[in-house]
């Protein structure tokens, strides 16, 4: 049976800390209707739907703009952090 790798792809990504100061988010976090819960969970409008991301939670910006929330666990087993 042949395998497969995936291609690395290039990602922006931001925790988020449970901190709802506008000013710690990226850009393009801002953008859009990104508001916090009394959980301190952030509501993250994706193309799935509307998302709650908890404290440690990762929010990812794929290259076409596509936003997903991924759990700590599974962002640091398949990403590494870059230098630009």
């Amino acid at each position: 049976m042949p395998k497969f790798r995936k291609k690395p792809i290039v990602i922006e990504a931001w925790e988020w800390d449970g901190n709802a100061a506008v000013d710690t988010r990226p850009d393009w976090v801002r953008v859009g209707d990104y508001q916090t819960t009394a959980d301190r969970e952030l509501v993250v409008p994706t193309r799935a739907g509307v998302r709650y991301a908890a404290p440690g939670d990762w929010i990812i910006r794929n290259a076409m703009g596509e936003i997903y929330l991924c759990k700590p666990h599974i962002f640091h087993a398949g990403y590494e952090a870059i230098e630009e």
